[in-house]
């Protein structure tokens, strides 16, 4: 079912233009220079925004891009960084197959991918943001060293993404089948906090490009 459209989404929308980059091509290459920031962190479907807002706060010395392709959710994102005052993070309304026009390789130091949709069909896994296609894009715009943070409630994504980042070549960093068994660890999504709230288990990996 489509999602309505918000009241007032386009008002809204351009009372926090300031956070939303309508033009990302005309960055690529020069988002670092263009913000002076000195590294630069992408978050893949950020939805309302909770993970890059807070995780943009915790770093003030880095840049953080959040792709949203759902304006109905994205306008809640940016609302909250613009009710935090947060001046180190920025927005694109854009999914994740056009990373490659938006950003130079190895421009990018870090990518999350939190809670993306499984897509569980078998017949639709070139959809997942850890498919193969995905994970050439990722390996284009990383640089040497850089590295992918994934989380998912999902077991059969989380397994299927592991063999999927072995497959094509990164190396597997760190890796967790229940992150917060001894207590809340990083900044968490919504999703995750109501998860973590219902006892389930949340899985992490971070795969990293080797240098």
């Amino acid at each position: 079912m489509r999602m309505r459209r918000k009241p007032n989404l386009t008002a809204r929308l351009e009372k926090c233009g300031h956070m939303l980059i309508t033009d990302p091509m005309s960055f690529r290459g020069r988002w670092l220079g263009e913000f002076q920031y000195n590294e630069l962190h992408i978050e893949l479907g950020c939805g309302k925004g909770r993970f890059t807002v807070e995780s943009a706060m915790l770093s003030p010395d880095k840049l953080f891009l959040a792709l949203e392709k759902n304006a109905n959710v994205l306008v809640v994102a940016l609302e909250s960084a613009e009710r935090e005052g947060v001046q180190n993070v920025r927005f694109i309304n854009a999914m994740a197959d056009y990373l490659t026009d938006f950003f130079a390789p190895g421009e990018v130091s870090c990518i999350y991918l939190n809670f993306s949709d499984p897509w569980p069909s078998h017949r639709h896994e070139k959809r997942r943001l850890t498919a193969q296609s995905f994970l050439e894009l990722y390996r284009q715009v990383l640089r040497p060293g850089g590295e992918i943070y994934f989380k998912t409630d999902n077991l059969l994504l989380f397994e299927f993404s592991l063999l999927e980042f072995e497959r094509m070549g990164f190396e597997i960093v760190e890796e967790t089948r229940d992150l917060h068994k001894n207590g809340p660890v990083g900044v968490m999504t919504d999703y995750e906090q109501k998860f973590h709230e219902q006892g389930m288990a949340i899985f992490q990996c971070v795969a990293g490009i080797r240098e």
